[in-house]
């Protein structure tokens, strides 16, 4: 094992840059210089979104794997970019590093990182790192580009308009608890050995999530244009009351229709959690929630995985799930709070 001090910063970005390879157009120049130089094709607009993820508020290594960590930071900035209708370009990556890390940890993180790169086709052009007398704190600012005016914004959707999600819902919630359970277990007994075997897909939900770029192509080959969007970090509740504010409209969703996969279902049962809940305000799915006029319902309808939950109403009629017996129930934001 190779310790950070005997490499130092400058060491240790130039063996970061040895793994970088840039294959998109637009990236002009990548790691090496004071900043990147990038150059948009014309007729497009640059999008722009920072992800801070915080160890012990983010995530936490006693059961994240630093390459499922460096691949997720690069995935849920993606998602920011999907979410507004824009393909991902290049990101930025800057790290503040404990001192209990070595070299090779670091490259864990950055193999990861390289991975969700090629996985989404962007190019890592810069970034920094720096040390940290706390946790291991990751950056990732990603660039994006939309045909001009394309961009989909929170802001678009309009009363009737059908309401979307992509994928199932809950897992990467459910997933958490099974990881904070063994956590407790091998605290009491740290000779005891993690039972993680039986919940491959929670855990995959919530240690390497994925951002829906593919289902952003679909839309276009479809010749779908979604009226307002947001990808599902938070929780379902507060991402359907985000697009209400931004919008002016309510919402109405309903219980029957919410998508969750088995394995899920299974796991809230083992729990003893209401899976409506879990759903709800849960979080980090980074699924796409967006909004299409009532026109395009014959085009998404039988979409494998994209599931009509609701529709937008007229704001005095409120944000409500409608249970399976009709009874509307006032979505409250109960997802996660950064502070």
């Amino acid at each position: 094992m190779t310790s950070l001090d005997k490499l130092g910063e400058f060491g240790l970005i130039g063996r970061i840059q040895q793994t970088v390879e840039l294959t998109q157009p637009s990236t002009i120049l990548g790691i090496g210089d004071d900043a990147a130089i990038l150059a948009p094709p014309a007729g497009q607009e640059l999008v722009i979104s920072t992800d801070l993820l915080v160890e012990g508020i983010h995530f936490d290594l006693t059961f994240c794997p630093l390459k499922h960590l460096g691949y997720k930071a690069v995935a849920v900035n993606v998602s920011d970019i999907a979410a507004m209708n824009a393909l991902p370009t290049q990101i930025v990556v800057a790290v503040s590093i404990p001192p209990r890390f070595t070299v090779e940890a670091v490259e864990e993180l950055f193999e990861g990182v390289k991975l969700a790169c090629e996985a989404y086709n962007v190019d890592l052009v810069g970034g920094d790192t720096t040390g940290s007398r706390a946790g291991l704190t990751i950056s990732v600012t990603a660039l994006g580009q939309v045909t001009a005016g394309q961009a989909v914004r929170r802001s678009g959707a309009g009363p009737n308009d059908l309401l979307c999600v992509t994928g199932d819902l809950g897992g990467a919630y459910l997933g958490l608890q099974v990881l904070e359970r063994e956590k407790q277990v091998w605290q009491a007994d740290p000779e005891s050995q993690p039972e993680l075997s039986k919940y491959p897909y929670v855990l995959q939900r919530q240690l390497r999530p994925e951002a829906r770029m593919d289902v952003i192509h679909e839309l276009r080959e479809l010749g779908v244009v979604p009226t307002s969007m947001i990808d599902v970090s938070d929780g379902l509740a507060s991402e359907v009351l985000h697009l209400c504010q931004a919008s002016g409209t309510g919402a109405r969703i309903f219980t029957e229709n919410l998508p969750i996969a088995n394995p899920t279902l299974e796991v809230a049962n083992e729990f003893n959690l209401d899976p409506i809940m879990c759903m709800l305000n849960g979080g980090e799915d980074y699924e796409l929630l967006f909004t299409v006029p009532l026109a395009d319902h014959a085009k998404l309808k039988n979409h494998p995985d994209i599931t009509i939950i609701g529709h937008m109403v007229e704001k005095n009629e409120g944000a409500n799930l409608i249970t399976k017996a009709g009874q509307p129930v006032p979505l409250r934001a109960q997802g996660f709070s950064h502070f």
